[in-house]
C-alpha cells in the first residue's frame, strides 16, 4: 500500500514537473531561478524516497536527450559546403558542450545513489575504486556521438584537413574552425580510461596522414626543381612552420603524445627519406666554407638523429685541409719554429671557428676537431724526425714538439721577446699549451723544453722568472707527468741555492785570490745533477790560465761548505765575454769556453797565422769540437765580417786539414743596418751547446730508452693494483696511464711483457697465454 506521502515524492509524481525544466535546459530556454531549485528538489527527494527511481530517471533523460540531438542532426547535416557544416557543428557543439557540463549538476542525487548501490557490492579497497564520472554526462556525450559524429565525422575531418591544406599553400584559411572540430574531438570521448580515444583514432590520425601525403608530394618537386642545397633551407623552414601548426592545432595537454608522433612524421618525410642526398652535399659544403647551409643540414641531421656521416667528412675535411697548407707552407715552416706554430694554431683556431659556427660548436664535433687536429700535429709526412734505436724503420715520429719546445724558448728568452709585452707572451704561451694537448709523444717536447731552459737558466737570459714559472704550472694543468715537474722547479730552486754559493764564495776569494778582480767578474754556478742530468762525459780542454787558477779554489771552497760531495765540472756549457782588439777597433764578445779557448792562443801573437795542428795542440779540444768551434768563428751565419780568417777556403768544418791556416781578422767590424761599427758588444754562443756529438747520440736514444723504462713501470704498477689482467686489459689501462708522454707501441709493450716474464716480475696464466699474473 503506497500512502499520500510516499506518492508525492515518488517518480511518477516528480518527473512530469522535472521535465518541462529538462526540456528548458537543452533548449537553452530561460529557467527561472525557483525552477532551478525545485529541479534540484525535486531530484533529491524523489531519489530520496523512491528506490526505484534511478533507472526510471535515467530512461527518460536517455530519451529526452537523444530526441534533442535529432532535433538539431538535419539542421547541422543539411548544410553542403564543408566549412558551413564545420561551422553549425562547432556551435551546436559548442552549445551542448556548455549543457553536458552543467545538467549533471541537478541530478547529482541521481549519482551518489548509484554509487552507493555500485560501491555497497564491491569489496575494493578505497584507494583502488575510481569515482565514476557523471551518467549524465556520459549519457550526453555518447547519445551526440551515436547520433551526430559518427554519421559525419569524416565530412568533419575532410573539411579540416582542406583548411590545414590550404594554410600549408599559403590561401586563405580559418583555424578557428580547426581549433574547434578539435575541441570536439578532444572532448568527446566518454572513457574514463583514455579521454583522448575518440580523438587518436580520427583527428590526430588524418591530421598526421595529411601530413605525410602532402610533404610526400612537395618536398620531392622542390628537390627536383630547385636541387638539395636549396631544399635544407626549404626543410629548415617547413619543420618550423608545422612546429608552430602542430602547437597551434593538435592536442597538447596531460595523456596526449600527438606533438611527437608530428614530429617523427615530419623527420620521416623532410628528412630521413632524403638523408642519402643531404649527406652527399656535405663534403663540399665544408670545403667550401658555406655556413648557412652547413648550420641548416647540421640542425636538420641532427633531428634524426645521426650525424656520423658529417662527423666523418670534418674529420677528413681537417685532415686533408691542414697537411695542405702546412705542405704549400713548408718552405717558410720548416726553418721557423714561430711561424710553424701561429701556423698550427691559425688553422686550430679556423677549424673550431667552422665548428662553432655550422655545429653551434656541438661536443660531438668538437671531438672529431680534437681527433683530426691530433692527427695532423702528429703526422709524420711533413715533419719528422729519427730516434736512433728505435728499431722500428718506416715509423718516424713527429717534429712538432720540437717545434713548440723552440717557440716556447723563442717566447721566454729575453732578446727574443722583448717586443712584446707581458700579456701577450702569456697569451702564446697558453696558445703553445693548447696544442701541446694534442701532441701524441710529450716526453720529446720534455726533452727539448728542458735542453732549452738549461740555456736560458746558464746564459740567464730568461725574459722573466716567474713566467718561467708560470709556463711550468701550464705543463702541470695539462698533465705531464710529476717527476718532469718536479725537476724544472728544482732547476729554479738550484740557481737560487746556487746564487747564494757564488756570493759565499766571490767573498772569500777577495781574501785568497791574488787576482781580487777575478772574483768579481767570474761566477759559478753549482747545478744538482739529478735535476739536471747532463752527460758526466768530461770534456779535455786548455782553458786560460785565470780560470785554471780558478778551480782549484771553487773546490777547496765547496768542499769546506758541503764534504762528501764531488764536482764535476761541463765547461761545454759555460761561456764568458773577451775583450776583442783588432787594429780597427775594440769589441765585447760573448762566447763559449771553447770559443774563448781558441780565441786566446792568439795572446801576444795576434797577428800571426796559426795552423789546425797547432790549435789542436794548444786547444787539447776533441777533433769534432775544435772543428765545430772554429767554424763558428769563421762562418759564423749572422756576421759580414768574420772573426777569424782561414785558408785554404773549404765547404765544410770536416775539410779543415792539419796545414789549414787561422788568423785573426784585423778588418773585423760589427754591421749594423747596413753600417760599419768599430766597438760595440757581439753574441757568438747563439744556442748554447749542451752535449758533444758522441753523446748527442746516446741523448736521443735516451728517450726511448725512458719510454721502455716508464712502460715496465706501468706494467708493473697495473699487475700489482689487479693481481691479474688480459693482454687487452693491460693494454688499455697501459695507454691511459702513459697517454700524457708518449703512446706505446705494440712492439714496445711485447718487449717489455717479455723482459718482465724472464726478470720473474709477472708470469702467464697456465690456463691463458694472454692472460698475465703478478708474480709477488
Amino acid at each position: 500500500m503506497i500512502t499520500d506521502c510516499q506518492y508525492k515524492d515518488s517518480f511518477e509524481a516528480k518527473w512530469p514537473l522535472i521535465q518541462p525544466i529538462l526540456s528548458k535546459l537543452l533548449n537553452q530556454d530561460p529557467v527561472k531561478k525557483y525552477e532551478w531549485f525545485n529541479l534540484f528538489s525535486d531530484v533529491h527527494t524523489m531519489c530520496l524516497w523512491d528506490d526505484d527511481c534511478v533507472p526510471k530517471l535515467k530512461q527518460e533523460l536517455q530519451t529526452n536527450i537523444i530526441d534533442f540531438i535529432t532535433s538539431i542532426q538535419d539542421q547541422i547535416k543539411s548544410h553542403e559546403d564543408d566549412q558551413a557544416l564545420l561551422r553549425a557543428y562547432i556551435s551546436s557543439w559548442s552549445k551542448f558542450l556548455d549543457q553536458s557540463n552543467y545538467l549533471p549538476h541537478p541530478f547529482s542525487s541521481m549519482e551518489a545513489t548509484n554509487t552507493k548501490i555500485n560501491s555497497s557490492s564491491s569489496l575494493s579497497s578505497s584507494n583502488q575504486r575510481r569515482v565514476p564520472d557523471s551518467h549524465v554526462r556520459k549519457l550526453m556525450l555518447d547519445a551526440w556521438h551515436n547520433s551526430i559524429f559518427s554519421l559525419i565525422k569524416q565530412r568533419l575531418q575532410t573539411g579540416v584537413m582542406k583548411i590545414i591544406y590550404s594554410e600549408r599553400i599559403g590561401e586563405p584559411f580559418d583555424s578557428q574552425l580547426v581549433i574547434g572540430i578539435r575541441e570536439s574531438f578532444v572532448n568527446l570521448s566518454s572513457d574514463p580510461n583514455d579521454r583522448l580515444k575518440i580523438y587518436k583514432e580520427n583527428f590526430e590520425k588524418a591530421y598526421v596522414n595529411s601530413l605525410i601525403e602532402f610533404y610526400n608530394k612537395n618536398a620531392l618537386e622542390f628537390i627536383t626543381n630547385n636541387g638539395i642545397i636549396s631544399y635544407l633551407t626549404y626543410a629548415d623552414n617547413k619543420l618550423k612552420e608545422e612546429e608552430k601548426r602542430a602547437i597551434k592545432y593538435l592536442e597538447t595537454g596531460k595523456g596526449s603524445n600527438s606533438l611527437e608522433l608530428h614530429r617523427q612524421a615530419c623527420i620521416d618525410v623532410l628528412i630521413t627519406k632524403y638523408q642519402d642526398l643531404i649527406y652527399a652535399e656535405c663534403k663540399n659544403l665544408i670545403q667550401n666554407n658555406d655556413i648557412k647551409n652547413l648550420k641548416y643540414m647540421f640542425e636538420l641531421m641532427d633531428r634524426i638523429p645521426n650525424v656520423d656521416p658529417l662527423l666523418t667528412d670534418l674529420e677528413t675535411y681537417i685532415i686533408s685541409e691542414g697537411l695542405r697548407v702546412l705542405r704549400a707552407n713548408f718552405e717558410t715552416i720548416i726553418m721557423d719554429s714561430e711561424k710553424y706554430v701561429e701556423q698550427l694554431l691559425d688553422l686550430f683556431n679556423k677549424f673550431t671557428k667552422l665548428v662553432e659556427d655550422a655545429f653551434n660548436g656541438d661536443p660531438r664535433f668538437m671531438t672529431s676537431r680534437d681527433k683530426a687536429f691530433k692527427s695532423i700535429v702528429n703526422d709524420t709526412s711533413i715533419f719528422q724526425m729519427d730516434l736512433p734505436g728505435t728499431n722500428q724503420k718506416g715509423k718516424p715520429e713527429s717534429r712538432c714538439p720540437e717545434l713548440l719546445a723552440n717557440y716556447c724558448d723563442m717566447l721566454l728568452r729575453r732578446n727574443q721577446s722583448k717586443k712584446l709585452t707581458e700579456e701577450e707572451i702569456k697569451e702564446k704561451l697558453s696558445n703553445v699549451v693548447t696544442l701541446l694537448k694534442y701532441v701524441q709523444n710529450k716526453d720529446v717536447f720534455m726533452k727539448y723544453h728542458k735542453a732549452h731552459l738549461t740555456r736560458r737558466l746558464i746564459l740567464e737570459i730568461s725574459n722573466d722568472q716567474e713566467m718561467e714559472e708560470q709556463t711550468v704550472m701550464m705543463l702541470k694543468e695539462i698533465g705531464m707527468p710529476p717527476e718532469y715537474i718536479n725537476k724544472l722547479s728544482q732547476m729554479f730552486k738550484d740557481i737560487k741555492v746556487s746564487e747564494d754559493i757564488n756570493e759565499k764564495f766571490k767573498q772569500v776569494a777577495r781574501n785568497n785570490l791574488h787576482n781580487v778582480n777575478l772574483a768579481d767578474i767570474i761566477n759559478i754556478k753549482i747545478l744538482n745533477a739529478g735535476a739536471w742530468s747532463r752527460s758526466s762525459d768530461k770534456i779535455a780542454v786548455t782553458l786560460p790560465p785565470e780560470l785554471e787558477d780558478y778551480i782549484p779554489e771553487v773546490e777547496k771552497f765547496y768542499k769546506n761548505e758541503h764534504s762528501g760531495r764531488k764536482l764535476t765540472w761541463h765547461h761545454l756549457m759555460s761561456n764568458g765575454v773577451i775583450n776583442f782588439n783588432t787594429q780597427n777597433g775594440k769589441f765585447e764578445l760573448e762566447v763559449t769556453t771553447f770559443q774563448m779557448t781558441v780565441l786566446f792562443a792568439w795572446t801576444n801573437r795576434a797577428s800571426e797565422k796559426i795552423s789546425y795542428e797547432s790549435l789542436k795542440l794548444a786547444t787539447e779540444l776533441p777533433d769534432n769540437e775544435l772543428r765545430r768551434t772554429l767554424w763558428q768563428l769563421v762562418a759564423y751565419q749572422k756576421l759580414k765580417h768574420q772573426v777569424l780568417c782561414y785558408s785554404p777556403q773549404v765547404k765544410q768544418p770536416k775539410d779543415f786539414d792539419e796545414n789549414t791556416l787561422f788568423w785573426i781578422n784585423q778588418d773585423f767590424c760589427i754591421v749594423r743596418n747596413n753600417k760599419a761599427q768599430y766597438r760595440g758588444k757581439l753574441n757568438l754562443i747563439g744556442r748554447l751547446q749542451l752535449t758533444t756529438d758522441k753523446n748527442r747520440e746516446e741523448e736521443n736514444q735516451e728517450i726511448m730508452f725512458l719510454r721502455a723504462e716508464r712502460t715496465k713501470e706501468a706494467i708493473v704498477k697495473i699487475l700489482k693494483m689487479r693481481k691479474r689482467v688480459s693482454l687487452a686489459q693491460l693494454q688499455t689501462e697501459l695507454i691511459e696511464l702513459l697517454k700524457n708522454m708518449f703512446l706505446p707501441s705494440k712492439k714496445l709493450v711485447k718487449e717489455t711483457i717479455e723482459w718482465l716474464i724472464e726478470n720473474k716480475y709477472m708470469e702467464r696464466d697456465e690456463a691463458s697465454i694472454n692472460t698475465f699474473v703478478y708474480s709477488t
